[in-house]
């Protein structure tokens, strides 16, 4: 029989939380489920900072780390310079994003030096920093390396088998699930349509008994994790009677009391409900679900133009929307209407703000009164078969 997840990755409940704050990494290790760092948007240096930190917050139990290396974005595997990336993006679509902001009185003079200056993201996506991050995060306990959007990089895959360190991928359809299993990935985790952030179309219910019945029949032993839409444990619970192993989560520790989420945008999650997100390319050039704002509705209405491809995208996107949660912080009523930031439809069930040991109970809670239903019902189809 093969190992569970809590007991490969020696957790006492199969919760997996993604997150780009420290704070809720450590927090969801400490109370027995499993932290992953998001650090797409991390400078090796800064991930070593990160990271030394988490490392002395989890009192030894263990975490991951994820890294986006998409199978295909503008600049990957090509020789282009940061200034002709740059130089790529049409006048027209930065005209545009300049235009939202300064409808709602923001002026956007400085935007430009900030799109020519912060390529972080556009880096890690495209590759260029993977193996320095890898060495980096060689010097940590990191027990797992999740890759999204496609098949993890031979260097990520050569590195984690070198280490011991097993690999993840986010997968979106059934196909997507085949190939990462047959490329060699330890972990599956299938995010549905509901998903926050980058994510498919396919809902979490079908994908995830979809996915954990195609990998049976192709005689794959690849153990799922059910992403998308999930914030109690009465869903995780659901999810692993369709098969998952557990439960993968980013959106509902976004309104805890450790995450970095503006307050601003906090508040609106608190207050949302789950139609007021929506799943569009407007932020990175990929569907990601976020919140629903002023910002993205613009992106949706007729006159706009289509979203760039990976990374030009977020070059576009990311400057103003940086700006945005500045000036939103200091009162500034135009940008509270165009604040937003990714999150899943999970938002409509998350109504108050938590600790992170606070969402992790609920969900142990939630679970074990999920499982005792369920084994209610079937103690009395057993006694009614028997009769």
């Amino acid at each position: 029989m093969k190992p569970s997840l809590t007991d490969t990755f020696d957790i006492e409940f199969p919760l997996f939380a993604f997150s780009h704050c420290r704070d809720v990494v450590a927090a969801v290790s400490r109370n027995g489920g499993f932290g992953v760092l998001g650090a797409v948007e991390l400078t090796p240096e800064e991930l070593r900072v990160e990271l030394d930190w988490i490392a002395a917050h989890t009192n030894g139990r263990p975490f991951g780390l994820d890294l986006i290396v998409p199978n295909a974005a503008i600049g990957k595997d090509e020789s282009i310079s940061d200034a002709d990336l740059v130089n790529m993006i049409p006048d027209g679509h930065v005209e545009f994003a300049d235009s939202i902001l300064e409808s709602q009185g923001i002026d956007t003079l400085d935007l430009a030096a900030d799109r020519n200056y912060d390529l972080t993201f556009t880096h890690n996506i495209q590759g260029q920093k993977t193996n320095a991050m890898l060495e980096v995060a060689a010097e940590y306990s990191v027990a797992l390396l999740v890759n999204a959007l496609g098949v993890p990089p031979p260097n990520m895959f050569e590195f984690a088998r070198a280490k011991g360190i097993k690999v993840g991928a986010l997968v979106g359809t059934v196909n997507h699930a085949l190939n990462q299993a047959r490329a060699g990935v330890d972990v599956l985790i299938a995010a549905g349509g509901e998903a926050g952030g980058h994510c498919g179309a396919v809902s979490t219910m079908v994908l995830v008994p979809e996915v954990c019945r195609a990998l049976k029949q192709h005689n794959l032993s690849v153990p799922v994790l059910a992403a998308g839409g999930i914030a109690t444990g009465e869903q995780m619970a659901a999810a692993m009677t369709m098969g998952a192993e557990g439960a993968w989560c980013g959106s509902v520790w976004l309104t805890t009391v450790e995450a970095e989420t503006t307050p601003t945008v906090k508040r609106k999650m608190i207050a949302a409900t789950a139609s007021d997100t929506v799943r569009a390319k407007s932020r990175t050039g990929k569907p990601s679900r976020q919140l629903r704002s002023a910002w993205t509705d613009a992106w949706e209405s007729s006159g706009a133009p289509e979203p760039l491809p990976m990374p030009l995208q977020s070059l576009v996107s990311e400057p103003a929307l940086r700006k945005v949660d500045k000036l939103a912080e200091g009162g500034h009523d135009g940008a509270e209407a165009l604040a937003t930031y990714w999150v899943g439809q999970a938002v409509g069930l998350m109504n108050a703000e938590q600790s992170v040991a606070d969402v992790m109970l609920g969900f142990k809670t939630d679970f074990i009164e999920a499982h005792g239903r369920i084994s209610a019902f079937i103690e009395g189809v057993d006694d009614a078969a028997s009769e």
